[in-house]
Formats: C-alpha cells, structure tokens, sequence
C-alpha cells in the first residue's frame, strides 16, 4: 500500500458544517477544480470523474463518523484500489483542521505515473475544502 497525505489545512467553520456538506456528493463538485477534473458525475453518495493521467475514478463513500470521519473508496472502473479519508478535527467553533489521506494499491509503474498527480489532487481538494464559503 502507498499513503499520500495533505497538509493539514485550517478551515473556519465548525466540524458539523464542513462534515454535513461533504457527506453529498452533490455537493462536492463545488470544491473540484475544473480545470483539474472533467466529466464531474454525482449520485449523493457516490461520482465519477476523469483526472489526468490517471484516468476515470469513481468514490463512493463507505464510511462516516459524524462531524470527524469520512472514509471513501474507489467504485467502478479505477486503475487501482484505494480509500480516501477526509479528517476533521474541530480546535474551536470556527476552526476546524482537514486532512486528506489516501491510502493505493498501486504496482511500481502506476505509482511513478500517478504519485505526483494524486498528491497534487489532494493538496488542491485540501484547500478547496478549507477556502470553501460553506
């Protein structure tokens, strides 16, 4: 398994904010950059999309715990299993630190093709998540 992780970001909101928005994927495309992603797709509690050069990626999300935890996992046609885990830590009311990890199951090619876009991906929905007017 290979980890990527994020800085850990600080967002100006409560947990239950940030959390209750992500938990739809309906509302994250709001957070993907469109310039990154193309053929954003949602169903509530799974998408699609394309990222280069990785290809078509599907998440569904498999697990939640409120306002700290959400664990996502990869559906469909991806070029290799993984789980992304979306952390909250609320320090105050409005400040609460994300932090992206995603763990992959990736043979030695794809990791040198794919290693630095996915942590770019994570970095950029990092901020996104934290800059985000909720």
């Amino acid at each position: 398994m290979t980890k990527f992780e994020s800085d850990i970001k600080k967002a100006n909101y409560s947990s239950e904010t940030i959390f209750n928005f992500l938990s739809d994927f309906d509302h994250f495309g709001e957070l993907i950059p469109k310039d990154k992603i193309s053929n954003w797709e949602s169903m509530g509690d799974s998408c699609r999309f394309t990222i280069d050069p990785v290809g078509e990626v599907g998440l569904r999300i498999v697990e939640k715990e409120a306002n700290s935890t959400i664990k996502l996992t990869g559906e469909g046609k991806t070029p290799f299993n993984f789980f992304l885990w979306i952390q909250l830590k609320e320090v105050a009311s409005d400040d609460t630190r994300v932090k992206l990890t995603i763990k992959a199951d990736m043979n030695p090619m794809i990791k040198m093709m794919a290693s630095k876009p996915i942590k770019k991906f994570l970095e950029v929905l990092a901020d996104g998540i934290a800059n985000h007017k909720y």
